[in-house]
């Protein structure tokens, strides 16, 4: 899919000020006819006039504000009060969710959402999550209001790896990523497309240790020596190429090692923002947004 594709149609000027989610029609409409709107150097009073924004685009997703000429009547930069006006047709956001949020855009409990995360202005801007992590599940989360390549980026006929480090409970072997890989794994009556499976670690523990103090090279033969059963847990990672519901948790149940900890660490070509804290988020650069585009 080209994403680039219709990025200069024009479009009108109160539909862009009120694409930001700053102002409504009404409000957006008073804004120009007031004479408060310059477009490309010049005043513009009509609402309805049309106005190509590839600039806009190309500044919203890490153009560099300084270097361009502002006073050329060619740039159709917009300004409204002295104040440039960043648009884009379809947002892309990257989000590194945390843990106690649902994947959604409202909640009729009133449980927090990811869209609580974002400003007042680009939550008036219809964005909705591409996909799910579940509410204790945490890592990279993509917010958008562009439900075409969403559709796509989702869908299994396109196959769009999804990369989650995994801890989970027990000892990961051998035959679980057989098991995985096969496709014969059946979630709700239907088979699962092939998954992966990376083993990094394994720890050996008691009750009374931390997780963390010992692992499976050369302590669990001690542990064994004592004639206490240690308890185990693994670190993986899992690539899944569909979004079924609960699928990892599900899947890793079904081999008998529930998952205690998920993260997402890669979308597709995209990996999680190492910058981004919990609860961050930024915009997606032109290139990324290219690399979803070409996996779908």
């Amino acid at each position: 899919m080209d994403n680039n594709k219709n990025i200069n149609k024009p479009e009108r000027l109160d539909k862009i000020l009120t694409s930001t989610g700053r102002w409504s029609r009404k409000e957006a409409r008073n804004l120009i006819q007031s004479g408060r709107v310059r477009v490309g150097g010049g005043i513009v009073r009509n609402p309805a006039a049309k106005i190509e924004t590839q600039t806009q685009t190309q500044i919203m997703t890490g153009g560099d504000i300084n270097n361009l000429n502002i006073n050329n009547k060619n740039n159709n930069l917009i300004f409204v009060d002295g104040e440039l006006i960043l648009y884009r047709r379809e947002i892309w956001i990257m989000m590194n969710k945390p843990a106690g949020y649902l994947s959604a855009t409202e909640d009729g409990r009133g449980a927090p959402v990811v869209l609580d995360l974002l400003t007042p202005e680009l939550r008036k801007l219809n964005l909705f999550p591409v996909g799910r992590l579940d509410k204790d599940s945490e890592g990279l989360l993509l917010l958008t209001n562009d439900g075409q390549l969403a559709h796509k980026l989702l869908s299994p006929k396109y196959h769009v790896e999804k990369i989650y480090y995994i801890r989970v409970s027990g000892r990961l072997i051998e035959s679980d990523i057989t098991a995985l890989k096969s496709g014969e794994m059946r979630l709700d009556g239907k088979l699962c497309l092939p998954a992966d499976l990376k083993i990094l670690k394994i720890h050996a523990f008691h009750k009374n240790q931390d997780k963390n103090k010992n692992n499976l090279s050369g302590e669990l033969k001690a542990e064994l020596k004592t004639g206490l059963e240690p308890e185990l847990e693994s670190e993986a990672l899992l690539i899944l190429r569909e979004g079924r519901y609960h699928q990892a948790k599900r899947m890793l149940a079904a081999l008998g090692k529930p998952v205690l900890y998920l993260k997402r660490v890669k979308f597709g070509n995209l990996p999680l923002d190492p910058d981004l804290k919990p609860g961050d988020f930024r915009f997606l650069t032109d290139e990324e947004l290219n690399q979803l585009s070409r996996r779908s």
